[in-house]
């Protein structure tokens, strides 16, 4: 998906070049009115609107009389008619596309067009365009505003009578950072509720905008907002993931650009399930201190032809908009749960996911999580998508133990009460979140004995009564381990030290190797 330009630039070529079908897909109708007008302005274009509601209207001040149609087949007649030139820009005419009749005065009224200096742009909420009209339309999609058009809606704020401004430069840098992803009047109800709130237009502002934009960017269905905490301190184990993170922490700054550091694309967290891949992309949110979007596949479906496909284009534009921001796609084979049986429809929104992971040029770090890898296609892991593929394998020992000390301390337990060592040696094969499952079964334990502390022989006790993933389905375990030892991904964990290596023969260290 690469960047386009501007839409004042666009629809200017295109007027230029005499192109006469416009679609513009947008829900800002008024912003995108004013774009259309000043670029008309510029050029000298006559402009004229047309709807349902007020028939024709000038766009701005312009001589000459206009017709009468309140339908769309009527309006297209006058449009036919009128003599000279002038740009005519149908609202909410997406409606029409389900009668034939229009559908066909349209194509045959654009297609006699094409020696006069009239043109037809239809602003459209959505890009799904009828296949009659398809090969005569040229589609363009109005972005959200960018950090300087919304710089112009905060100061249009500001400079009104009243109104108290003690933002800092940062905190006005920050503050138009948050309100990335909203679109104009969005943001201008946002930051106008954060003067009410607060009396004053400061540094607490961005959270503010920040909490509404969640709220915003969570009624999108497709894309939701997390607040993240975690920290790798709240991840046990995966020395070598952590490691490859923390080297990139800095990866987004301008500092990292200014020394010619690409962004990263993202990674894959392929692994048993119960591993943390989840948490890992949680973790990440919070180490690196970046939004964390999390994508949800199956919210993208729809039941019309072109929704889901649509509904996927406009999920990954505001995840351009937000960058630089961190895409988490969980358990990303769902993307193709349904096979060959909805018409090809999860093959088309796969293959638009996999074309955006491939040409983004917007910093947007995906952090993809599987658990099944016999649904995943060989063009998803190949390299350019991803810059690491990671396995998440069974804890180690060490492991195990660092797991349950996180644990133990996020119930405000003091880990050097229990005997971990032993613990982890009783948890062999078990994963983190079962791991989690034995202390909160071991505080249950506790808590109906006369609310006692729980011990040790509690958590022990949990253990031994859980039946492991690694036994209750032995064979997709090994299988996603024989798919780790063809070298296909790299480990997210160090080896554990073998007693040879840690005092090889001859009295050397490891360090003298």
């Amino acid at each position: 998906m690469s960047i386009a330009k501007p839409l004042n630039q666009e629809l200017e070529v295109f007027l230029r070049a005499r192109f006469v079908f416009m679609v513009l897909v947008t829900t800002e109708e008024e912003r995108a009115l004013q774009i259309i007008r000043e670029v008309c302005m510029r050029i000298q274009c006559p402009c004229v609107t047309w709807d349902v509601s007020d028939g024709f209207q000038h766009l701005f001040e312009t001589k000459g009389s206009l017709p009468t149609a309140r339908d769309a087949k009527s309006a297209l007649e006058q449009i036919d008619k009128a003599q000279g030139e002038a740009l005519y820009v149908l609202k909410d005419f997406h409606e029409c596309w389900k009668n034939f009749e229009v559908k066909r005065k349209l194509r045959s009224v654009t297609q006699r067009m094409r020696s006069t200096k009239k043109a037809v742009l239809v602003i459209s909420s959505n890009g799904t365009v009828p296949d009659e009209l398809r090969d005569e339309a040229v589609i363009v999609e109005l972005r959200l505003p960018d950090a300087n058009e919304l710089a112009v809606v905060l100061a249009g704020l500001t400079e009104s009578p009243g109104v108290r401004v003690n933002l800092t430069p940062l905190g006005r840098e920050k503050l138009l950072q948050a309100a990335l992803g909203l679109s104009a009047s969005q943001a201008q109800r946002v930051l106008a509720k954060a003067i009410v709130s607060e009396g004053v237009l400061d540094d607490r502002s961005i959270e503010l905008v920040a909490l509404e934009k969640k709220q915003i960017i969570r009624e999108s269905k497709a894309l939701e907002f997390y607040t993240v905490t975690e920290s790798p301190d709240d991840v046990g184990g995966l020395e070598i993931l952590k490691e490859w993170l923390q080297l990139r922490e800095r990866a987004f700054t301008r500092e990292a650009r200014d020394y010619g550091l690409p962004s990263p694309k993202g990674i894959a967290l392929i692994g048993i399930p119960g591993t943390g891949k989840s948490l890992t992309a949680k973790m990440i949110g919070g180490l690196w201190r970046l939004p964390l979007l999390r994508l949800d596949v199956g919210a993208l479906f729809g039941g019309l032809v072109g929704e889901s496909e649509e509904n996927t284009r406009r999920a990954l534009r505001l995840a351009e908009t937000v960058a630089p921001c961190i895409v988490w796609i969980d358990e990303i084979e769902k993307a193709l749960a349904q096979g060959g049986l909805d018409g090809g429809t999860s093959m088309r929104v796969f293959g638009s996911i996999l074309t955006w992971m491939a040409e983004k040029t917007a910093p947007c770090f995906v952090v993809a999580t599987a658990n099944d890898i016999s649904r995943l296609p060989p063009e998803l892991l190949r390299k350019g998508r991803f810059d690491e593929i990671f396995f998440l394998d069974l804890p180690t020992e060490a492991e195990r133990r660092e797991i349950l000390r996180v644990h133990l301390a996020k119930r405000k337990r003091v880990p050097l009460d229990f005997d971990l060592d032993r613990l982890a040696r009783d948890s062999e094969g078990y994963v983190g979140a079962e791991l989690e499952q034995a202390v909160v079964d071991a505080m249950y334990i506790g808590f109906n004995d006369q609310r006692r502390e729980f011990t040790t022989l509690d958590v022990a006790e949990a253990i031994r009564r859980q039946v492991p993933l690694s036994v209750s389905q032995r064979e997709t375990v090994t299988a996603l381990r024989n798919w780790l030892q063809e070298g296909r991904a790299q480990r997210a964990s160090r080896l554990p030290i073998a007693p040879w290596e840690k005092h090889p023969p001859g009295g050397a260290s490891t360090k003298d190797r």
